[in-house]
Order: structure tokens, then sequence, then C-alpha cells
């Protein structure tokens, strides 16, 4: 039986971890992903990664880091996402993941032009999503949580824009039969979604936004959620075999 890796790329600040747990915790309950069936590995601290051959498939996390940093831990996961799009990997990146599949397979990532999006935000889904595998199923518009500074500015050759947010045009990209990312946190709930607010509140003043109308707009995201639920079914992941 075959894990499901979860990349980790980072970690959740220390207030917010303390009360609402950390990433794999996350996408462990967003995926309903069977606790012993995954595989963690902190790639950010150094760990090295299995072969793509070895695990079924995997779930790259968000991070506070930048992919236009090139760190080496990043570069060198870049070049996984590569060989792991070479064997069809099922592979769901999310945030910094969403990113850093962008940059490893010849895209752009760079600042989002008027400053960070933080917040639940309305999420259009495109026409191009119609024949989508996952993204049929979501409705025209739906919520999700967001809080990102840096996005994907130019989409990979060949990969396919499914929804967009009225500041990020590039929210939801399908790369191949069996891998997709999103800008947008699927693996949030409303109370961490509140959390990130808090601790960005003073950084949000500085840039010209409300913090106190970003969480008074917070509200729950179940399509954004089901999405990731959808893949890891879509899958076999979630399978107990």
């Amino acid at each position: 039986m075959k894990p499901v890796l979860i990349i980790r790329t980072g970690r959740a600040p220390d207030p917010i971890r303390k009360r609402h747990g950390d990433f794999p915790h996350w996408f462990r309950l967003g995926a309903q992903l069977v606790p012993e069936k995954i595989r963690i590995i902190d790639v950010q601290a150094g760990e090295s990664l299995p072969s793509p051959g070895e695990v079924a498939g995997a779930l790259i996390t968000g991070s506070a880091a930048m992919v236009t940093e090139r760190a080496d831990w990043s570069e060198r996961t870049a070049g996984w996402i590569r060989d792991a799009m070479d064997v069809d990997l099922p592979m769901f990146g999310v945030c910094y993941g969403h990113q850093l599949m962008a940059h490893a397979l010849g895209g752009r990532v760079d600042y989002l032009p008027g400053g960070r999006e933080i917040g639940t935000v309305s999420i259009e889904v495109l026409q191009q999503a119609q024949h989508d595998p996952l993204a049929a199923a979501l409705p025209g518009q739906f919520r999700a949580h967001t809080t990102h500074e840096q996005s994907v500015m130019e989409v990979p050759k060949g990969a396919t824009v499914l929804a967009s947010s009225a500041r990020d045009p590039n929210h939801l990209l399908r790369y191949g039969k069996h891998a997709v990312s999103v800008q947008f946190h699927p693996e949030f709930n409303a109370d961490v979604m509140r959390a990130y607010i808090h601790r960005k509140r003073v950084d949000m003043h500085k840039e010209g936004f409300d913090p106190h109308h970003t969480f008074r707009q917070v509200a729950p995201t179940p399509m954004a959620r089901r999405l990731l639920r959808q893949f890891a079914r879509h899958h076999g992941l979630t399978s107990t075999r």
C-alpha cells in the first residue's frame, strides 16, 4: 500500500499552530485521508522526498516562504514535481504549493499587484472548467479563504486556468491528467482564516486594507473544501485498501 505524501513547505505561525493545529492536520481532515496512510516530508527542514513511484499521490502545502527566493529546498522540490509529472502522479498544490508547481513547470511567480489577497473571497469558475474531471462539479461561483502576497503571474505552457478571483486571475490550474493546484486554501476553516487575519492586521493597515471589515466577511467555504476531498476521492487516496 503506497502512502499519500504531504509535502510540508512550511509551518503555521506558533499562536495559530498551538490553537488550531498545523498544515498536515488540516490537509488530512480536508482530504479525509486515512492517518495510517499518510507520509509527511518536511522539505523546508531538509528532509528528502521519496521517488514519485513510491507514493500514491502528493499534497503540497503552503508556506511563509516565497517561491521567488529560490531556496535550495524549494528548487529541489520543484525538480521532484517535474519528475512526478513524468509519471502522472496525482498532485494537489495549495498556495505556495500552487506557485511552486507553476514555477517548476515553466510558469512565472511574483508579487501580486496591489498587495496581498486575504480573507474569504469569491472565486469564479471559468468556462473551460465545464469538462474538467474535478472542477466541473463546482458552481459558477463559490467562496474560498485566501492569504498570499505572491501569485502565479504567468501560467506554464499547456496549463489550463479553471477559476479566478477579482484580484488573481489564476486561482485554479490544471497541469495534466492528474495534477492541479489552487491559490486559495481549501484546507482552512473559518476559525483558521480569522486567526490569519488577526495576525496580519498591522500589515493590512499599512497596505490600506481594513482588517476589521475583512474579519467580519469571513464565512464558511464548503465548496472549496469539497474540492480537496473530491481530488482525494477521484484518485483513490482515501481508500483503506
